[in-house]
């Protein structure tokens, strides 16, 4: 019996080590790897559950944090890819070195803390192993998730550059900008006009200042009359609001109908003319929109469950604007506000 036993014992050592190399060779990454849902499963298998439980704890003392941290995703990827250059603080001393000082992002952009503490959590779960850039992708989800949203597969395995853009960070979407602009920049990051239309309705939850809005009201296109694709009871609602010579900076619900859950309202708003940002109203009201974003925002304000299925894949689309993998550019940052 001894000896029959040891062909049988060599055969089992044999396949435990083609087993553990077979582990090996899927849980190793290439100097440029792909984007996929597993990354992080041999590495952090529970990095999704951390971000989760950070962004739940946040949410009982700030109930903006979820529309604030999908926003950081969106302003991250627009500007030289889903990179987490957008965490990245001012370096001293250097001019125009932190995406955060960009008009669209200088005291609006918020959330960073909140980055902090899951990036921290991870640290020590798994040391150096899950990228800042993938921390702003898992919270959008999540966030979205959370608030009533729809769920999708992240796609993880993005590195973190060195450096921020600036000079990039002044060309993000801006709530000012007319429907040809916006097509454009969405163009120019390779996204197309369902995406556009899809993640313009993020904006169906969050808060939005004054001073977005005040031209709107009281000098559309310097005319010294409100903007009159505006709804008049809207309007008027916002003018209390909004006074003309009031805070720029108070806060007003973008949609005033579910201001915190993440539903199709949003699109039901641009119907009756009650989009709050220019940029959001152009997609229903503008001229250029017949027939080219107005019908999808018919569609998602006829059926959120279209709307749910574009955005969460719109998601993905954004996800993917040039996402840094290669290890010879990129690293796995120790502290999402400095580069190692």
């Amino acid at each position: 019996m001894a000896a029959s036993s040891s062909p049988h014992r060599a055969a089992t050592t044999v396949l435990a080590g083609v087993l553990l190399v077979a582990a090996a060779a899927l849980c190793s990454r290439g100097a440029m790897a792909q984007l996929t849902a597993d990354y992080y499963h041999c590495t952090c298998p529970d990095a999704y559950d951390i971000v989760k439980k950070v962004l739940i704890e946040a949410h009982k003392s700030d109930v903006r944090i979820y529309a604030s941290l999908t926003r950081l995703h969106f302003h991250d990827c627009f500007v030289q890819g889903c990179d987490g250059s957008l965490l990245l603080d001012a370096l001293p001393g250097v001019a125009n070195s932190t995406e955060k000082l960009a008009p669209a992002n200088n005291n609006s952009a918020r959330g960073f803390p909140v980055v902090d503490k899951a990036k921290a959590a991870l640290e020590h779960a798994c040391p150096g192993v899950v990228s800042c850039a993938d921390i702003l992708a898992l919270a959008a989800e999540i966030s979205v998730e959370l608030s009533g949203g729809p769920k999708w597969s992240v796609l993880l395995g993005r590195l973190d550059s060195k450096k921020a853009d600036f000079k990039g960070a002044l060309n993000l979407p801006s709530p000012f900008d007319n429907l040809t602009v916006l097509e454009q920049k969405f163009k120019d990051v390779g996204l197309h006009n369902v995406d556009l239309v899809a993640l313009s309705g993020a904006h169906t939850f969050g808060r939005v200042q004054c001073q977005f809005v005040t031209s709107r009201l009281y000098n559309f296109s310097g005319t010294n009359r409100p903007d009159p694709t505006l709804n008049g009871s809207y309007r008027a609602f916002l003018s209390q609001r909004c006074p003309q010579n009031g805070n720029p900076s108070a806060l007003n619900d973008l949609d005033p109908t579910t201001p915190n859950l993440f539903d199709n309202h949003y699109y039901t708003n641009l119907e009756v003319n009650r989009g709050f940002l220019n940029s959001d109203q152009e997609l229903k009201s503008s001229p250029q929109a017949q027939g080219i974003t107005a019908p999808i925002v018919d569609q998602f304000a006829t059926s959120q469950d279209a709307f749910f299925r574009n955005f969460a894949q719109s998601m993905i689309n954004m996800g993917n604007i040039q996402p840094l993998t290669d290890r010879s550019k990129g690293e796995v940052r120790r502290n999402c506000r400095v580069a190692n």
